[in-house]
């Protein structure tokens, strides 16, 4: 055990001989690749190749693959350290039987077949017991070429490794296998035996069956040749695996027949209903499949990833922007549609009788996980394309359960407006999100949901995931509001919607009302009487037209920058100025700013205008604290107006901020001081002293507005700021770069002009 232990410390060490002797049993393309990386990485004393076709053993050695060959199984794993097996699934039993014969002492078997329980059940049969140092694997990895020639030792590079060690297996045996993979670069996870090849019928072995039976039936065609001459790139992508080697694949889909029959037999049954559908001319059931479809493969992967819903700007950890100093802005723009009121066209729209149509929906990341959420509860949308979305709403009872958790992504107001609709529904589901998301309290919303009735599991301290009871009747209530928050109102509120009896809200300062202008929109009856809006149970909604005007929390950003920067006058289009979220512009005004609305109109219940903002001279402001609930959302970038401001900002009463993506009064603070100004945070606020911005590296902690923030301030700065961790700019402004250079903010990612 102890020189188990050594080695997988040695294994974790570039450069450091890891392991004495590995030998590899098999030296086509999967073990010659294990063994050329490991042998130039050094994590090897020696590299010893066993093949029965001596060209293979010829070339191994030739192209440095490994050191040496052996022809003698019981000569070449004398004091191994370690036991590769990649021959094929069907000679795994045999060649287990041979090692069973042999002295391995102390050296560790492990694998590279596809069918784990298959190898398992072999290696039991062999042994009489499975070894304890014996670690099942599974590269997920592969070429279109085969053989010894083919050897590549990146090829595991930024590929899934599975291991799938048993109960007994030592651990010692796992820690040195999975070090030596992830010296490869590959991303290795543990599974189940009966898991790992349940998952494998269904993603590799029942396309490549599907793909060899494809071909296969049309090649047998009289008009075969006009099948394959007018084939299209799709039919050569889907068909491309059937190329695969038909013996690894006849080998595979044998040892592994069980899963993939059940795999084939429920994709059967799809098929069954899928042409039934095409049969009946049942277009909604086809839309519903296509447009599922489509996003599957991209929000899937999301959810293994934990990451926000659609890719930020890039993948890498770290994607930094470079605000560089200076700049004068003019012209006119349109920021992205309104998340807010986006996130409830999906929700109302699903809930509706009939078919909603959208303009100017949001396309970033937060919409887009409601959206998703609404198509796993089985309701078809269309697009989004270019804004435009077309809802085919289920009615209040219509939506089904999902078939796994729902996934919010990064966006808390789908999570929390989304348990208040779920808590009625008459099935159980679970909400999760991201790292970020998983860090957010979620106690506000789930508190008076069961007061209501509701049955609800967090995780600990509150935060998710949230476990939701179905079934449970609901029971209308009046709430009065701890503090003001349009999430927790909204949320009620469409408890409401399946609570017994009237269902009413107080809240102790004006929040967003976003959700009665549009329950009203979609023909619901809500009431409004001071602070207090309110509804009961038993209505419906209907189908509607909604035009998302442009968000004023993205506007905000360029009102600042418009305020701070020199000789500047800007244009911002069809922004919504509803009154529960014109703080930044009251704020702005109160010190100084110069902001006219201009062109003012409705638009679906929503009031629209164009703003006109000029550079003006700012001075510091104790911030009304009435207009704190208006603006909740916009302090990051007003922390930089007041730190351009003269004199002093106070802001108080915004203890909600510290619980937002990020701590934003900690992280504000803690950047601003980096740029050289004077500021010191409070419990639920802070103070700024206005005065000279420099340059320097400020890290946004994962949160888009503290970066886009930063990215203004560079205006009035006297050198560049590096702001770092900026991914996630995406998530409420994809655009936001672009449209920033097309004004004059000279900021953009590291390393791009």
């Amino acid at each position: 055990m102890s020189e188990l232990n050594s080695a997988v410390v040695t294994a974790l060490q570039p450069g450091a001989a890891s392991v004495g002797r590995l030998v590899v049993i098999g030296l086509g393309l999967i073990g010659g690749s294990f063994a050329k990386g490991l042998r130039a990485r050094g994590l090897c004393r020696e590299v010893v190749g066993v093949d029965l076709d001596p060209e293979s053993c010829r070339l191994a050695v030739e192209l440095g693959v490994v050191d040496r060959c052996e022809g003698n199984l019981a000569v070449a794993c004398r004091g191994a350290d370690v036991i590769q097996l990649a021959v094929p699934i069907l000679a795994m039993e045999k060649l287990l039987g041979e090692l069973a014969r042999l002295d391995l002492g102390n050296a560790v078997l492990t694998d590279v077949g596809s069918a784990k329980g298959n190898v398992v059940r072999a290696a039991r049969r062999a042994f009489g017991g499975l070894p304890a140092r014996f670690v099942p694997g599974h590269p997920i990895a592969g070429s279109e070429q085969s053989g010894v020639e083919a050897a590549n030792g990146e090829l595991f590079r930024r590929h899934k490794v599975i291991l799938t060690p048993q109960e007994g297996t030592d651990p010692a045996a796992v820690a040195l296998i999975d070090g030596l993979w992830r010296a490869l670069e590959a991303d290795v996870e543990h599974m189940q035996v009966e898991h790992h090849d349940q998952v494998l019928a269904a993603t590799s072995h029942l396309p490549h069956l599907l793909a060899f039976g494809l071909v296969d039936s049309l090649a047998k065609r009289s008009e075969n040749l006009e099948i394959f001459r007018y084939a299209a790139g799709g039919f050569r992508d889907f068909t491309r695996i059937a190329g695969s080697d038909p013996v690894m694949w006849h080998d595979i889909f044998l040892a592994n027949r069980e899963a993939v029959l059940h795999t084939l037999d429920l994709f059967r049954d799809d098929l069954d209903a899928l042409r039934d559908a095409v049969d009946a001319g049942d277009g909604h059931q086809l839309l519903g499949v296509f447009t599922r479809a489509r996003v599957a493969r991209e929000h899937f992967s999301k959810i293994l990833a934990r990451r926000a819903y659609v890719d930020a700007m890039h993948s890498n950890d770290d994607l930094i922007f470079l605000a560089n100093p200076g700049g004068t802005l003019s012209g006119r723009i349109r920021v992205p549609g309104d998340k807010s009121i986006s996130h409830r066209s999906i929700m109302l729209g699903s809930l509706a009788n009939g078919t909603t149509e959208v303009e100017g929906f949001l396309e970033g990341e937060d919409a887009l996980a409601t959206l998703q959420a609404f198509r796993d509860m089985g309701v078809v949308i269309e697009g989004p394309h270019h804004g435009r979305v077309t809802i085919h709403g289920v009615g209040l009872h219509g939506l089904k359960a999902p078939a796994g958790p729902l996934y919010m992504g990064n966006s808390g107001t789908s999570m929390r407006l989304l348990s208040g609709l779920l808590a009625g529904q008459p099935f159980d589901v679970t909400l999760t999100g991201d790292a970020s998301l998983s860090k957010r309290p979620m106690n506000r919303v789930a508190k008076p949901l069961r007061e209501m009735g509701a049955v609800i599991e967090t995780g600990p301290e509150g935060r998710p995931p949230l476990s939701i009871k179905g079934g449970q009747r609901l029971t209308g209530m009046h709430y009065d509001m701890p503090m003001a928050s349009a999430q927790v109102k909204s949320c009620l509120l469409l408890a409401g919607l399946y609570a017994a009896g009237e269902t009413s809200v107080t809240e102790p300062a004006p929040t967003r009302d976003h959700t009665e202008r549009m329950l009203r929109g979609f023909g619901y009856s809500v009431k409004t009487e001071g602070a207090t809006a309110s509804l009961s149970s038993g209505g419906a909604l209907s189908a509607t037209r909604i035009e998302v005007p442009a968000d004023i929390s993205s506007a905000a950003f360029f009102l600042v920058a418009g305020s701070i920067a020199r000789d500047s006058e800007l244009v911002l289009e069809h922004v919504g100025i509803n009154p529960t979220r014109t703080g930044v512009i009251d704020i702005l005004r109160l010190m100084g700013g110069d902001i006219t609305l201009e062109n003012q109109r409705e638009v679906g219940g929503e009031p629209v205008a164009d703003l006109r903002v000029r550079s003006a001279s700012l001075k510091g402001i104790d911030i009304p604290e009435d207009l704190v609930p208006l603006a909740i959302d916009e302090f990051p970038v007003l922390f930089v107006a007041a730190a351009c401001a003269s004199g002093r900002t106070v802001l108080r009463g915004a203890e909600e901020l510290r619980v937002k993506e990020s701590d934003r009064i900690q992280v504000m603070a803690d950047g601003l001081q980096t740029l050289g100004i004077q500021c010191e945070p409070t419990p639920d606020g802070i103070i700024i002293e206005g005065g000279q911005l420099g340059g320097g590296e400020v890290v946004s902690h994962g949160d888009h507005r503290i970066a886009m923030s930063f990215s203004v301030a560079s205006l009035r700065a006297s050198a560049p700021i590096r702001i770092h961790d900026c991914a996630n700019v995406a998530t409420s402004f994809p655009n936001f770069l672009a449209l920033a250079a097309q004004v004059g903010i000279r900021v953009s990612e590291e390393g791009k002009s």
